[in-house]
């Protein structure tokens, strides 16, 4: 049983919790620090969905963190497996009402509040399963599964966060869209979009996430990328990766159309910002070895109106 006490802090078997406001503030607080583009997207949402988003965003961080942590690259394969079983097991307790911190306050409060189902988190915890056992990716459909898991997963996450425009839903004639595949689309696109800039900082771990398939086409090798080559078959190859990534951001923009109001401009933000780190990955000359991409602040702010004037049109 959960008692409150007089400083809005709860108690549950023992445990010292902090009030919802706190917790909410801690997760606010670590989403700007680590997410700035995102961060950004989520202000320009009503108060209550950027809470929510706040605390998807950190529970998906902490899922990352099982694995990608520098703390955990130095455990054993057979540590991390166990951790993340736990993480399962806590999970699904989560979604059955138990709460342990301060994370799963904000995740119960957001469940009930846009209630959603469990396979997607669960999805995204086989997905950091996938990074025990596979460094490798044989073609674009292996990766794709991976994508999906990994970042796909926020959308379906995210999507009753979002709502959906009264306008598609309250005529007597009307078919409820569906956004479910825009919402995985944008996910893997930014997991795409991930995965060329971070092509550096994964080579470190002995990572490859680009599809051999794709290396042999162009004639480029492991070696050379192990190496940091730069070469005309490395650009060749990037610049296939960018068309392949935007591809998966077009598809998801046919769904935002349908998103509640106070949603579509900072999903259009969001997208088109970092839809704009390919553009600066290009104009890096490809070179994400020597030069890590991201979108300068004031690019960010000076792009807020377009968004906005796209998000105005259904």
């Amino acid at each position: 049983m959960t008692s409150l006490c007089q400083h809005g802090q709860r108690f549950r078997g023992g445990a010292l919790l902090p009030s919802l406001e706190q917790a909410y503030e801690e997760c606010r607080q670590e989403t700007a620090h680590w997410a700035k583009t995102f961060y950004l997207g989520t202000l320009l949402m009503p108060p209550e969905k950027r809470r929510a988003i706040w605390a998807i965003y950190v529970w998906c961080r902490r899922t990352d963190e099982l694995m990608d942590s520098a703390e955990a690259q130095a455990r054993p394969e057979s540590e991390l497996s166990a951790r993340l079983n736990r993480w399962e097991q806590r999970t699904r307790a989560l979604f059955a009402g138990h709460v342990q911190d301060g994370l799963d306050l904000v995740m119960r409060d957001t469940i009930e509040r846009f209630p959603q189902p469990l396979q997607p988190y669960l999805d995204m915890i086989e997905g950091q399963r996938m990074d025990l056992r596979c460094h490798r990716y044989a073609s674009f459909e292996d990766l794709k599964l991976y994508c999906y898991r990994v970042a796909g997963t926020v959308g379906l996450m995210t999507q009753e966060v979002m709502g959906l425009d009264p306008a598609y839903t309250t005529a007597p004639w009307s078919d409820v869209p569906d956004t479910t595949d825009a919402a995985v689309a944008l996910g893997i696109a930014n997991q795409l979009t991930n995965i060329l800039r971070d092509v550096g900082e994964d080579r470190a771990r002995g990572r490859i996430y680009l599809p051999l398939e794709d290396l042999e086409r162009f004639n480029y090798t492991e070696h050379q990328l192990m190496a940091g080559v730069v070469n005309d078959h490395w650009r060749a190859l990037m610049r296939f990766q960018v068309e392949r990534a935007r591809d998966w951001f077009a598809r998801s923009e046919a769904g935002v159309r349908w998103l509640s109001p106070d949603a579509r401009w900072p999903v259009w933000a969001s997208l088109r910002l970092y839809r704009g780190i390919l553009d600066v990955i290009e104009q890096h000359n490809y070179d994400v070895f020597n030069h890590r991409a991201f979108v300068p602040r004031a690019g960010k702010l000076l792009d807020l109106p377009f968004s906005f004037v796209i998000a105005q049109a259904r």
